[in-house]
């Protein structure tokens, strides 16, 4: 990620505001605390820059604040799903945006051309990343709001099938949500939900549900809840997915801050007795990824 400049860009305006205001908390520790922080920070220069001395706390969204999020965020989910990164001004009036509101006032959105053919403006989210959040941040206000109908429509097959092991038959619980959004995303043949549901997965904490004020709703993030999240993810077989897209399953344990897996297998690789112990798919999984993100060039693997 640090190789993509708007990632540069996103990190240094969260890191420069944590150091020059009070807001001198712990920094972001997953990417999905980095965009947290940045959708404040944006939140707070376009105040500042389009509603001058009309000062709130930057750690504070106004209801117009959130109202305008979450249009951009059904945005971003409708045309994330379908696949698609660019849009039209009709698709922003459907969803109740105006083009000053989503290009100018958010920062989150730009113009990139006139279709000559068309006679259309053609819009797009200033990175596929900040789409995805958004998309992710709508998706749990629609679940912590019991929005039926948008859920239904997301989880298609798995809302049925994973529902029936929730207590509340009606309605399930977060663990057995995300758990559904997980194998979407691992049924996509080119993965693009695979960032979306890491998020959705950062966004599960309530660190990040208090950070974001009311934006999300408050799930039911008890420490049970979120244990049996994380077990669902240590156990989903991989079996017909193709090994570069199950690290994304790794990387929904990072974004809830379980490093378990990823301890266990740094003492695997300490150990004299490698050969002993068998690695379940989420060790190689994770395996995989430290010697993809490793700086050491291996001349010879042994797992012996």
């Amino acid at each position: 990620m640090c190789m993509i400049p708007v990632f540069c860009w996103i990190t240094a305006a969260v890191l420069e505001h944590m150091l020059t205001t009070d807001q001198r908390g712990e920094l972001p520790q997953t990417l999905t605390d980095m965009y947290s922080h940045f959708l404040l920070v944006q939140t707070k220069r376009k105040k500042q820059k389009y509603e001058e001395g009309h000062e709130t706390s930057p750690q504070q969204l106004t209801e117009a604040d959130r109202e305008l999020l979450l249009k951009l965020g059904r945005l971003a989910f409708e045309h994330l799903e379908k696949g698609d990164i660019m849009f039209y001004q009709e698709d922003l009036q459907r969803c109740g945006l105006d083009v000053t509101e989503a290009l100018v006032h958010s920062g989150v959105c730009t113009e990139i051309f006139k279709s000559v053919i068309f006679q259309k403006t053609v819009y797009c989210f200033v990175h596929l990343s900040i789409q995805e959040f958004l998309a992710a941040v709508y998706m749990l206000h629609c679940y912590t709001n019991r929005d039926t109908a948008v859920l239904k429509h997301f989880l298609q097959e798995d809302w049925d099938d994973d529902n029936s092991d929730s207590r509340d038959q009606e309605y399930p619980s977060l663990d057995v949500f995300l758990k559904g959004a997980m194998l979407k995303s691992l049924r996509s043949e080119n993965g693009h939900l695979d960032l979306f549901v890491r998020f959705l997965h950062g966004l599960s904490l309530e660190s990040n549900q208090r950070l974001l004020g009311g934006l999300l709703g408050r799930t039911d993030n008890r420490p049970g809840i979120i244990q049996r999240a994380i077990s669902n993810l240590k156990k989903l077989r991989s079996d017909n997915i193709s090994p570069d897209r199950s690290i994304n399953i790794f990387h929904c344990l990072t974004e809830m801050k379980d490093l378990s897996v990823h301890q266990e297998i740094t003492g695997f690789l300490k150990s004299e007795n490698r050969s002993e112990k068998e690695l379940s798919e989420i060790h190689c999984s994770a395996l995989a990824y430290m010697l993809q993100m490793s700086e050491e060039v291996l001349d010879d693997f042994d797992l012996m």
